[in-house]
């Protein structure tokens, strides 16, 4: 049983713990579905928009969390390879994102039993996402959830320096650079880019969580203090000790804890 199943997400005696993982196309997107072979609810999905700074990465190389998912929720979950810099910067990974989900909404799938998550620059993506389709006047997921969120491309948290000595696996020597292949020709502070900066209110519930020891803390804390200042509900985790996307890694006992957490989220949001 993993922590999500004793979270109380799902009977997971209704669940065969078999998951397949299908190589799919959506909206001319490739995609990896992932499904339990035995589900309790067909009609709940998860979007996951893996990370790796908007220039590498990929659905089947970054499965680790999606596949917990499908396992314990019973979920069915669509990891996006999205367009990636250099060769597609912004707005191409955004489009690709948004294109699924209205394709989701297009074939039946309920805007409140879809929730978005993705992890570092995938984080940073999800929420991204919440914006422009408040932006664009369409109806917002039953949630986020964001790990380790890459929320402000211009680096100016002060966690990149304070947490520089502690991060074992992001530096702001990477960062920057990464961040220029991605925003090309368009201002790195511009919301879409960086959505610390956008307006949040009106945005989807989100569940935040994030390791102590990460540059990118502050892309957290203070995406957390603002969208509660706006209006919007969002509960931030903060592990001690923890490095960025540990949630990945899943021996770990915070792993554990963070899905727990995780599970109750998708349980109360799509209820």
């Amino acid at each position: 049983r993993t922590a999500m199943e004793e979270s109380g997400l799902v009977d997971v005696s209704k669940i065969d713990f078999h998951i397949s993982q299908e190589n799919d196309r959506i909206a001319g997107i490739p995609v990896v579905r992932m499904v339990a072979s035995k589900t309790p609810d067909q009609l709940r999905v998860l979007i996951h928009i893996h990370g790796g700074a908007y220039i590498i990465g990929s659905a089947r190389g970054n499965a680790s969390f999606p596949l917990q998912v499908a396992e314990a929720s019973g979920f069915e979950v669509i990891s996006i390879d999205y367009r990636l810099a250099p060769e597609s910067p912004y707005p191409a990974a955004m489009e690709d994102a948004i294109a699924t989900y209205d394709w989701l909404l297009d074939n039946g799938i309920a805007a409140d039993k879809i929730v978005i998550a993705g992890d570092s620059a995938g984080g940073g993506l999800a929420l991204a996402c919440l914006v422009a389709l408040k932006d664009q006047g369409k109806p917002q997921p039953a949630g986020a959830v964001l790990l380790s969120p890459w929320t402000d491309l211009t680096g100016s948290g002060e966690s990149m320096t304070t947490r520089a000595e502690l991060d074992p696996m992001v530096s702001a020597d990477m960062v920057g650079p990464m961040a220029e292949l991605y925003s090309a020709e368009a201002d790195p502070a511009d919301p879409y880019i960086s959505p610390l900066f956008a307006d949040l209110g009106g945005l989807a519930p989100m569940l935040i969580q994030v390791g102590d020891h990460e540059i990118l803390l502050d892309d957290s804390t203070r995406l957390a203090e603002r969208a509660k200042a706006e209006g919007a509900e969002a509960e931030i985790e903060i592990y001690d000790g923890a490095f960025h996307v540990f949630q990945s890694v899943p021996n770990l006992p915070e792993s554990a804890d963070a899905l727990a957490s995780i599970g109750k989220f998708f349980d109360r949001v799509t209820a």
